[in-house]
Formats: structure tokens, sequence, C-alpha cells
């Protein structure tokens, strides 16, 4: 089996759910840019061809959505614990754990705000009607129904981030000291 690098005190299922975030991103993203390319994935005759503006805005919300799908990564591995060292102003300095899970529960309310959207603007009849065969329909659904998963696998991957990094004092009953549970106190290496 294929080790997937992670920290060593990360529980698997974490890293597992950390890296199918992109994944389950990825397919919406390529529907997006064949989109762009002019492949039939809609029946777009009447509309016309994108302009310019709206295919430049296309590919940046596909490379913007799938680059924050990859931050989940930060939250098993070590640059979600001490930033890297080409970054400028915060290269080698230590991740806040309570900005670090903010930021991703965050995302979360986000991601389930967009969601909920969707549904509502989809049931509304909001927004210009594209035509479709059903096949292009059920391409269509099953690219974008694997982001469903998104909001749920990042509040998991958040909160046993959360857990691991909390500090040891913050609840009754918690073992974990500045780099989270499962690591042996700074005491016990000499």
């Amino acid at each position: 089996m294929t080790r997937i690098k992670a920290l060593p005190d990360v529980p698997r299922w974490a890293v597992l759910a950390a890296h199918a975030v992109p994944l389950v991103t990825l397919p919406s993203g390529l529907w997006r840019l064949a989109l762009v390319a002019g492949l039939p994935v809609t029946q777009d005759a009447e509309l016309g061809a994108m302009s310019a503006g709206e295919s430049v805005y296309v590919v940046a919300l596909s490379v913007v959505s799938e680059l924050l799908a990859l931050l989940t990564l930060g939250l098993v591995r070590s640059w979600g614990e001490v930033f890297p060292r080409w970054m400028p102003f915060l290269g080698g300095r230590r991740v806040n754990p309570a900005a670090a899970t903010g930021a991703a529960l965050a995302g979360v309310v986000g991601l389930c705000a967009l969601a909920g959207w969707g549904v509502y603007a989809s049931y509304a009849d909001l927004g210009p009607a594209i035509p479709a065969t059903a096949a292009q329909d059920a391409l269509l659904i099953a690219c974008y129904a694997p982001l469903a998963a998104w909001p749920v696998l990042l509040a998991v991957v958040a909160v046993a981030y959360h857990r691991r990094r909390r500090p040891a004092g913050g609840r009754r009953g918690t073992r974990g000291g500045q780099y989270g549970a499962g690591r042996p106190a700074a005491s016990s290496w000499v």
C-alpha cells in the first residue's frame, strides 16, 4: 500500500479525508474548463460563444476552487503547523491553530451557504436556463454532485486538526500538548 504524506500523529481517516477534498472538486473544474474549451457539455448554440472576460472568470473560478481545496492538505501536513520558509513575512513561524481552524470552519460555512443558494436558485429558476440534452444534464450532475462532500470532508479534517493542536489546558480530559495528542512531552525526550 502506498504511503500518503502526513504528520505521524494525524489519524489515517483524517489524512484520507484531506486528500479526498481536491479530488471531489476536480470534476466540476474540469466541466467548467470543457465549457470554456467549447466542448459539447451544453447546447449553447443560442447562447453564443463565451466572451474573453467570461472565459477568464470561469477558468479562474476553477483554479481558485482547486487551490482552496488543496489548502485542506495543510491541516494534515507540516505546513499546517509551521509556515514554509519561502513565504514572505511568515516563513518559519508557527501557524496559529485557532486561526487555521477558524479559517477552515469559515470555509465550511461558506461552502454550505453557496450550496444552499445553488439549490434555492435552481428551484426558483433564477439565472439563465442553459439548454442541454439528458446526457449533458447527467454529465453536469455527475461532475457537480461530488462537491456536496467538500464541506463535510473539510469539517471533519478541521475538527481533527483542532483536537490534535489544542493546548493541554484547553478542556477536561485532554492529553494534548503544544503539538497535539499522541506526541510525548518534551521532558520525556531527555
